[in-house]
């Protein structure tokens, strides 16, 4: 007759401490750039509303000055 599963600990009790996420790393490791300016909330908002907005001025600046001059 099969064994009850319910009655087996769990898989992650029976593995090793091997799982990186278990791993600790220096304290003085150097954070990546990307990841200090991906990390700040404040600084994407930013970015997400100037782009956007600095890009769609250009465009409509040099769809102005595309239009030929009336006569």
């Amino acid at each position: 007759m099969p064994t009850d599963h319910r009655r087996q600990p769990a898989l992650a009790a029976q593995q090793p401490e091997t799982d990186p996420m278990n791993e600790t790393h220096p304290k003085d490791e150097k954070v990546p750039l990307m990841q200090q300016l991906l990390d700040n909330p404040f600084l994407l908002l930013f970015l997400g509303v100037m782009i956007p907005m600095v890009v769609y001025t250009l465009w409509g600046v040099i769809d102005i000055l595309t239009i030929p001059l009336a006569q």
